[in-house]
């Protein structure tokens, strides 16, 4: 199982309840900040959910 990182790239302002909530529960709050998940389904679920706010690239 690889993992991921995920860094928040643009604003949650003027977004979906349903996308920030997503946002929070990836651990991201602060533009800039980036945070490493393990890569399954669920958590790429979620990403794909915001994927127009965040980046993402794969890690060892």
């Amino acid at each position: 199982m690889g993992k991921i990182k995920v860094t928040k790239v643009k604003s949650a302002i003027n977004r979906t309840k349903n996308q920030k909530l997503v946002l929070e529960a990836l651990g991201l709050k602060k533009m800039g900040q980036t945070v490493e998940h393990n890569d399954t389904p669920n958590i790429l679920g979620m990403v794909n959910k915001v994927k127009h706010l965040v980046s993402v690239e794969e890690t060892k």
